[in-house]
């Protein structure tokens, strides 16, 4: 059995809250054999994470590491260390959005390696980032 995941199972799963929720998120989670998570997924978890229930941020990026190094979740059209390392570069303060790191994990997925972004702020490690065409 396969499928995706939403950030509501993603939230449950991470948070325990509410007890009878997680515990039905855990069986997804720890049950399926291959599941895949969207960038979306990602990026509304740690929102939902770091605004309702006030974790750190750094606690929000070790958790998401920790949930992709399970053998069973895989990210959706993107490459798995891409991904981690876009996390990883969200961890140090807010210099970085979760949402920019995956737009980052996904250009350097692909075979173009340029994003156009008039954030100064934008992760350039291994691509260009263009503001002018």
């Amino acid at each position: 059995m396969s499928g995706f995941l939403d950030t509501s199972i993603v939230v449950r799963y991470l948070t325990g809250d509410p007890p009878e929720l997680a515990e039905q998120a855990a069986r997804i989670i720890d049950g399926v054999d291959d599941l895949l998570i969207t960038d979306v997924v990602l990026t509304e978890t740690a929102y939902v994470l770091m605004s309702v229930y006030q974790v750190r941020r750094e606690v929000t990026v070790d958790h998401l590491i920790a949930f992709l190094q399970k053998e069973n979740i895989s990210p959706f059209a993107l490459d798995k260390s891409l991904v981690l390392h876009a996390l990883l570069l969200c961890r140090p303060s807010g210099r970085v959005s979760f949402a920019d790191a995956m737009v980052w994990a996904a250009a350097r997925s692909a075979s173009n390696k340029a994003v156009y972004s008039l954030d100064e702020r934008f992760p350039d490690v291994g691509l260009e980032v263009r503001q002018t065409i």
